[in-house]
């Protein structure tokens, strides 16, 4: 079954009003008609870490979430999206209990990346650790004592921040961790599940002398395997990298979907200098099978998704707005990855609309040029909502990254959503939704360094939008049903 060409919601399972049944009470009451491009659950099952994406199995739910039978629920009027973290498991997996237990006698033991299976000896050269690309200081290894034997063994761990990190990477050529993907994708095809992100794939090749990140050509072989698996069980997959352009326009290529993580920056960068002309000529030439967005649990991408597309003066000045506005920073840890002048952010932590200096219009720009540029669009329930940002809850969490994911209440889902500019937004998305002229050939045309102008067609039915970078203003002319030609202020 195709993606469908509507926007899509982005939310964790108990973000909006706390679980969810409730979460499908949203989709087909308030928000109804709404998110006709379905609904990306972020991970809705049993987990030890990082509010998900340290699964320990595939096949339950959370019960404090739901059950099963919600999101069968939900999958009979939605497209649902679900992840597969196919770079690690938790540590408090069975899979991985009975590896610290039986150590290299365990049936799971393969599943597993000690790392004598990467470097003989298992004791990496400096050098080699010096190139990988690290997401934990120092290196991405953690040691663990094996119960029967009283052996350490060193094992590898991108993610996490203890030592053992919750977070135990697989080893993705391995049988066990084949058997796991394998019959984690059928139980989702039983569930109704239509799409599946390949969450942290990027990583999944550990390879000495490499930054073991996007390693060539062995993630395209272990990508081919798993679309293998998934396209007959009628789920589309959807590689989740963080790296520079010319990386995603690789997978692009070869036709996979890819996630537009350039667009959040850039749209910044083009409503704060209040010029189009490198947004323009991006939009001209970015990848058309993608899904595009603004905000996400995560954060803003900086580096290295950037890279190549923002002078590192443009890219300081979109931070030091940012963080005016209340938000934080995550940072780069490999050198290599880090700019010339040691430039180093990673992601802006920060609700979008907070980001904006909580401007209706500037906010609403935003959004009008993400409907109008190529690609299914997604918008994170924080973004649905206009939040701003969540100081309490980093304080409380002691995470950068809750300063945008506020869980709602039913009663401040209602409040919200009676706001003016949840309220206009809401109007764009239905007309996103409902335009066939989406469905047809993107445009940029010609215009002023201080306007944004795009257009679509689709036959005889036109629409365009022109964004004022001096005011915020946009307006949208479309054909009605009639093909009279209609004016949209967003």
């Amino acid at each position: 079954m195709p993606v469908k060409n509507q926007v899509q919601l982005i939310t964790y399972p108990d973000s909006l009003g706390g679980n969810l049944r409730v979460l499908g009470e949203m989709l087909s009451g308030p928000l109804a008609d709404v998110f006709k491009g379905g609904v990306h659950i972020l991970p809705p099952f049993p987990s030890s870490g990082d509010r998900g994406f340290a699964p320990l199995t595939y096949l339950e739910i959370e019960p404090a979430f739901g059950t099963w039978e919600d999101i069968r629920w939900i999958a009979k009027d939605f497209d649902v999206m679900l992840d597969l973290m196919v770079n690690h498991i938790s540590r408090r997996s069975v899979y991985f209990e009975d590896f610290l237990k039986r150590g290299r006698q365990s049936r799971y033991a393969d599943m597993f990346i000690p790392l004598d299976k990467v470097w003989p000896g298992g004791n990496p050269p400096q050098e080699d650790v010096d190139m990988i690309f690290l997401r934990r200081p120092g290196h991405p290894f953690s040691e663990v004592t094996i119960g029967e034997t009283g052996q350490v063994e060193r094992i590898w761990t991108t993610f996490g921040k203890g030592n053992p990190s919750e977070q135990i990477d697989l080893d993705v050529w391995s049988e066990p961790a084949r058997e796991l993907f394998v019959n984690a994708l059928n139980h989702f095809a039983r569930q109704g599940i239509k799409m599946v992100r390949l969450d942290a794939v990027a990583y999944v090749t550990k390879k000495a002398g490499t930054s073991c990140f996007f390693v060539e050509p062995e993630i395209y072989h272990f990508l081919e395997w798993i679309a293998g698996v998934a396209t007959p069980l009628g789920i589309e997959l959807v590689p989740e990298v963080h790296a520079p352009y010319a990386v995603q326009r690789k997978l692009s290529e070869r036709g996979y979907w890819v996630y537009d993580f350039i667009l959040p920056a850039l749209i910044l960068h083009t409503l704060m200098s209040r010029s189009s002309q490198t947004l323009c000529r991006y939009l001209e030439t970015c990848p058309r099978k993608q899904f595009t967005m603004l905000d996400c649990h995560d954060g803003i991408p900086i580096l290295p998704d950037m890279e190549g597309i923002l002078e590192v003066s443009e890219l300081r000045q979109i931070v030091d707005v940012c963080v005016q506005r209340g938000a934080h920073l995550s940072r780069i840890l490999s050198p290599q990855h880090k700019a010339e002048d040691g430039f180093d952010v990673h992601q802006i932590e920060c609700t979008y609309y907070s980001a904006l200096g909580c401007d209706d219009d500037a906010y609403l720009a935003a959004r009008a040029i993400q409907f109008f540029a190529p690609g299914v669009p997604q918008v994170y329930y924080v973004g649905l909502l206009a939040g701003e940002n969540d100081l309490e809850g980093v304080h409380l969490t002691g995470e950068g990254r809750a300063i945008n994911r506020h869980n709602y209440t039913r009663a401040e889902i209602e409040q919200a959503l009676q706001k003016d500019v949840v309220q206009r937004l809401i109007r764009l998305i239905r007309f996103r939704n409902e335009h066939p002229a989406f469905g047809g050939q993107f445009n940029v045309l010609k215009g002023s360094d201080r306007e944004v102008p795009l257009s679509w067609r689709n036959g005889e039915q036109v629409c365009s939008l022109q964004v004022n970078l001096n005011t915020y203003r946009a307006t949208i002319m479309y054909t009605d049903q009639a093909r009279e030609i209609k004016e949209y202020d967003v």
